[in-house]
């Protein structure tokens, strides 16, 4: 619905929970609004996943429910599989910083680069005073009194204590790459090696000279296989998306193999495939995802997670039941991300303001039940829900942006990361270094041109 533009817009008193790029993005947007922002990390630090740290869990599959989490999954050779240039808020560009040598000015940088850029956001707009570091959300629930109805209590725990607070609204901002996903492999539980998931790979260092096979051909199943191939005996990936015959040299090493899906794991050590092949592994790594989780939130049911369906979810964003007080930033994937948590942000901070209105408590309901209808008849599996493939992304952001009448996603944007996307599959060794789309580099600097001006800080980052 389009927006209704009151003459008096409503302030409203929300919690943010998590200071990775969702919730920098709508503690701003929020702000803007005219709303109080209150944003809960349980880290000591902003940035979220792009804040690296040679830590790793305990539990190298992060299996036991009791294990210490470390939030960040980053390994340190990490580099941006988007360019940086269509990877930026729409209003901060993301530009090089020809003029300071601390940064990385490559179009692919280092994930040292991006949370640099995530830190330049939060100066430029004076996040850090609404962040409360070291501060672990405990439990977001309905505040039950009468007097609160509506609205929701937040228990956080820190050095100083428990808090519990009341708020009008909980923004849930704390990403999806912390509860691992595993391959579901048969005989596993009986074979010798050693298991462990990218969530818990930082260098590959520990895999010298071993036998490993990679489960999952995706971003992180491309790197980490060829990272690891510089030490170890051999790398054998197992891609579901290949066919049963499938095995073949991937390019640029010769220990590099990619394989269909594993048939079994047997009690010697050898792993089969179900293209026939046997090989004798030393170490299994899954390369498998993330599911979504949110331990602290209690719906009383009205928002539940089946088999990685966040749901049910008006636009992937208000739970109809509970709208407009809860929200979620951030949700879809296979996307470009910052621009779409900041349109998702606008969308919900219009919304709590009043000056965006949403459809009834039904109509959302409808909408949302026909699109998973919609997907269960074209054979999409739940698992699926927040995958925007294709121009689907794109319809969804400029969607949200003529909700909050915010001018839509730009058109070299959209074709840069199509043809960055293709270039990953077609040219997955050299494509962060090599591409063919200087055109839209300099539609994309000619655009920055506009922001950069704006903000005194960005001028070094033109190009002349």
């Amino acid at each position: 619905m389009s927006p209704s533009h009151p003459d008096r817009a409503t302030s409203r008193h929300v919690a943010v929970i998590g200071a990775g790029a969702a919730g920098l993005v709508a503690a701003r947007e929020l702000r803007r609004e005219g709303h109080s922002v209150v944003v809960l990390e349980r880290g000591s630090q902003l940035g979220g996943v792009w804040a690296y740290t040679s830590q790793v869990e305990p539990d190298p599959l992060s299996l036991d429910p009791n294990r210490p989490v470390v939030h960040s999954s980053l390994y340190r050779s990490l580099r941006t599989n988007i360019p940086r240039e269509c990877m930026g808020f729409t209003d901060f560009p993301f530009a090089t910083r020809p003029h300071d040598g601390s940064r990385d000015p490559r179009r692919h940088p280092a994930h040292t680069e991006v949370l640099a850029y995530l830190r330049d956001f939060a100066n430029e707009f004076d996040i850090e005073e609404m962040i409360r570091f070291e501060t672990e959300v405990v439990k977001a629930e309905p505040a039950t009194a009468e007097e609160e109805r509506g609205k929701w209590r937040v228990e956080s725990r820190s050095s100083d204590g428990v808090a519990d607070e009341i708020y009008d609204a909980v923004m849930v901002c704390n990403g999806h790459y912390t509860q691992p996903r595993h391959a579901l492999i048969a005989g596993i539980d009986t074979w010798p090696g050693k298991q462990i998931h990218s969530h818990n790979y930082r260098v590959p260092d520990q895999f010298k000279d071993q036998v490993v096979i990679v489960i999952g051909s995706s971003a992180s199943g491309v790197d980490i296989s060829r990272d690891i191939a510089k030490v170890a005996k051999e790398i054998h990936v197992s891609s579901r998306s290949t066919s049963r015959e499938t095995y073949e040299k991937l390019p640029g090493y010769d220990n590099l193999w990619l394989h269909p899906t594993i048939k079994i794991a047997n009690e010697d050590g050898s792993v089969v495939f179900e293209n026939g092949k046997t090989v004798y592994v030393d170490t299994i790594m899954h390369c498998t995802g993330y599911k979504y989780y949110f331990p602290f939130l209690d719906t009383k049911g009205q928002v539940t997670v089946d088999d990685n369906r966040v749901g049910p979810l008006y636009k992937h964003v208000f739970p109809p039941g509970l709208s407009p007080g809860l929200s979620f930033i951030g949700l879809p994937w296979q996307i470009t991300p910052f621009p779409m948590f900041e349109l998702q942000s606008k969308w919900v901070a219009a919304v709590l303001s009043g000056r965006v209105s949403l459809p009834s408590q039904d109509e959302m309901m409808e909408d949302t039940k026909a699109f998973y209808e919609k997907l269960e008849a074209s054979g999409i599996p739940k698992r699926y829900t927040h995958l925007m493939p294709d121009d689907s992304q794109f319809e969804y952001d400029n969607w949200l942006a003529d909700q909050c009448d915010y001018p839509r996603i730009e058109k070299w944007r959209e074709q840069m990361f199509y043809i960055g996307f293709k270039r990953i599959y077609a040219q997955s060794a050299t494509y962060r270094d090599s591409w063919d789309d200087d055109h839209l580099i300099v539609e994309a600097y000619d655009d920055f041109v506009k922001f950069m001006s704006s903000y005194q800080e960005l001028l070094p980052m033109l190009k002349t």
